[in-house]
């Protein structure tokens, strides 16, 4: 679901200390607020911290990842269900790219964490307007009809919904409340990025940019194809698919190109900066995505859907599917997976 008016109030405007070359592995730490006009500010400095990552020794290893050819696809909505910013359909030409098989799991989140001793943005304490929040981030809560994604402090990769919840013995399953941010933090340190947007759904359609969904057409194998929500959004899941929330990766099965859980689990992070009218401005993009960030409003792209997705709501499991979130909020719904250049 988009996420641009309820993730506002976790926006950390902060900035971080300066960092010398001997200080490469260790976070910058957060120390105070700044102006919502000095956001930009904010983000590059992020963006500089994880420059400062080393890049793993095996970082040229391609294991867990399939080799994608490169092709033209024509991107964007293709069903009745497609909303206005997944207009104009429009062709896209993608290189030979690798792909990770499946999203970013806990267990491969703690070998980075460990070796780095990074910090992610939920376990980072912030202020907003002066006032200072305790790490957290953002949790569903199903039975607010006005107001559905709370603030949990002390909710964070390890402890998706709080303190009370733990990881324990889902080693294989996607880590998520990671920001866009630790997202990227993981992939320099991996030797991979995070993918743009026109890829993820090339990789997402797997050959055939005719279907709406990652498996046919057909709806009614949906939940033997992929983890969402069934029933009555947000209060009544039937759980045909037979999980009420993440699935461990690899339980259903991969698209055409190999690649498990696209569509379903979790939302993926992307490379762009997220434009509702993105596909009538692409000689705008830099690099072939839209890098560019312009103020503290401004939502970072997702794609695939999630746990939470369902035909009554924003059917984010759709290929051509569009949402968005701010770069610095961690969600129970959210993690990435990572690609690599040819």
């Amino acid at each position: 679901m988009k996420l641009k008016l309820i993730t506002l109030v976790f926006l950390s405007i902060i900035i971080f200390t300066s960092c010398g070359e001997d200080e490469k592995s260790k976070p910058i730490q957060v120390i105070e607020q700044v102006p919502d006009k000095d956001f930009g500010d904010y983000h590059k400095n992020y963006l500089r911290e994880i420059s400062y990552i080393e890049t793993r020794a095996d970082s040229s290893s391609t294991s867990n990842m399939v080799k994608l050819p490169g092709g033209s696809y024509m991107m964007g909505g293709n069903s009745n269900q497609a909303r206005q910013d997944e207009f104009p359909r429009h062709k896209e030409n993608i290189k030979p790219i690798w792909v990770d098989k499946t999203e970013v799991t806990n267990a491969q989140f703690q070998e980075f964490v460990d070796e780095t001793g990074y910090v992610t943005t939920a376990e980072r304490s912030f202020k907003i307007k002066g006032k200072k929040y305790e790490p957290g981030a953002l949790v569903f809560d199903p039975y607010n009809p006005e107001w559905w994604w709370k603030f949990v402090k002390g909710a964070n990769w390890q402890n998706p919904t709080g303190p009370d919840s733990n990881i324990e013995g889902k080693e294989n399953y996607p880590v998520v409340q990671v920001s866009w941010y630790d997202a990227m933090a993981y992939a320099k340190w991996a030797g991979k990025r995070l993918p743009t947007e026109a890829e993820y759904e090339y990789f997402n359609r797997a050959g055939n940019d005719t279907l709406i969904y990652h498996w046919g057409n057909e709806f009614e194998i949906a939940p033997e194809m992929s983890n969402f929500f069934q029933g009555n959004f947000p209060r009544k899941n039937t759980v045909e698919d037979q999980f009420e929330k993440e699935a461990p990766v690899k339980t259903f099965p991969p698209n055409n190109f190999g690649l498990y859980e696209t569509s379903g689990n979790v939302w993926e992070w992307c490379l762009d900066t997220y434009y509702p009218d993105a596909y009538t401005r692409l000689d705008k993009r830099t690099d072939g995505y839209f890098k560019e960030f312009v103020n503290m409003e401004q939502q970072k792209v997702i794609r695939g859907g999630s746990f939470l997705c369902s035909e009554t709501y924003c059917t984010g499991y759709r290929n051509s599917a569009r949402m968005s979130s701010a770069p610095d909020t961690g969600l129970e719904h959210t993690g990435f997976r990572c690609v690599k250049d040819i």
